[in-house]
């Protein structure tokens, strides 16, 4: 899949369905198909929108962890905890299961916001919190994560 781009502002309504703005809906269509699988976030309070085949990728690279290690087994649950199966229906919503709209903090003010191959999905006073900026220098951050990458002939580093 290329990446997804974009951050989009929608509205959850009384069902807690979740309609996916246009442009988005078409980046995703070649995975509506196949579904998708939501789940909680591992760093943040928010949740992940994975298309079904990059969650297959993920799922090859957790299935090669040993499980007889407890930290491997920890991880696995912790990781799978919440994980839903999705699909989004032929009007374009997708239904936000009642435990993650909890663990998400979703109310009704929503933002999409594409994450290379996932979509994340915020409250909207949470991602605005997230993104402001005032306990982090991304400036400082961009250059620890990305300033040691180099390994194309493109000039982009």
């Amino acid at each position: 899949m290329n990446a997804i781009i974009g951050t989009y502002e929608c509205k959850t309504d009384g069902k807690s369905r979740l309609m996916l703005p246009s442009p988005l809906k078409k980046q995703l269509n070649d995975s509506v198909q196949d579904g998708f699988v939501l789940k909680r976030s591992v760093f943040d309070t928010c949740l992940e929108l994975w298309p079904m085949s990059e969650w297959n990728l993920m799922m090859l690279k957790i299935n090669k962890l040993n499980r007889f290690n407890k930290k491997n087994n920890d991880f696995i649950r912790k990781f799978m905890a919440g994980v839903k199966m999705i699909e989004i229906d032929d009007a374009g919503r997708l239904l936000i299961p009642k435990d993650l709209m909890v663990f998400g903090q979703i109310d009704k003010n929503v933002v999409l916001s594409s994450k290379v191959n996932i979509v994340e999905i915020w409250d909207k006073d949470l991602y605005e919190k997230s993104i402001s900026g005032g306990d982090i220098d991304f400036a400082d951050l961009a250059e620890e994560v990305m300033g040691g990458i180099n390994d194309d002939d493109n000039g982009l580093s």
